[in-house]
């Protein structure tokens, strides 16, 4: 089998799976690449940008002749406080995306309740195959979207504890004398 095949498989059944769950489905798929996205940088910084940017903070704060004074104090604050800008850049986006998966799942139920909620106006309440769709479109994004948003939580609170860790790391090298 070759290559053309699988990616065929993954195509149609991704789109089966959007059109079961609804339009809905495809604001948190949107929502869950810009997470991931945004979480896939901040590993690319802490492991290629950082070094560097911690290198520099020591390094200005070495290059200083007066480690003592209420100026030095304030220049190393000002350091550390540069470094921990740099390494929480755009966590506060990931927690904000994490929270919106749910919340376009929610939106998603109501929306394939309302869907229910038709068949049943114009078909009768006994008519269990005609609302199968809309209990699939509302049922579907809920999934997804708590899927999305577990699946950024782990990773998420990672990124926070190695973005304070490391603002720690720096604060602890620029050493007062």
């Amino acid at each position: 089998m070759d290559i053309g095949f699988y990616i065929l498989t993954l195509v149609t059944g991704l789109r089966t799976f959007l059109e079961t769950g609804g339009p809905v489905l495809l604001w948190i798929m949107g929502v869950t690449f810009l997470m991931w996205v945004l979480m896939i940088e901040r590993f690319w910084y802490f492991l290629f940008a950082h070094p560097f940017v911690r290198r520099r903070a020591r390094r200005q704060w070495e290059s200083r002749t007066d480690h003592n004074s209420w100026y030095a104090r304030k220049v190393r604050e000002a350091l550390i406080s540069e470094v921990r800008l740099e390494t929480s850049f755009g966590l506060n986006m990931i927690k904000t995306l994490i929270a919106l998966a749910p919340l376009f799942g929610l939106l998603g139920t109501v929306t394939g309740m309302v869907e229910v909620f038709d068949v049943m106006a114009l078909t009768g309440a006994s008519n269990a195959r005609a609302m199968a769709s809309g209990v699939s479109k509302a049922t579907i994004p809920t999934m997804a979207g708590m899927v999305a948003a577990i699946s950024g939580l782990y990773l998420s609170s990672m990124l926070e504890r190695m973005s304070s860790r490391e603002t720690d790391k720096v604060a602890d090298e620029l050493i007062l004398s």
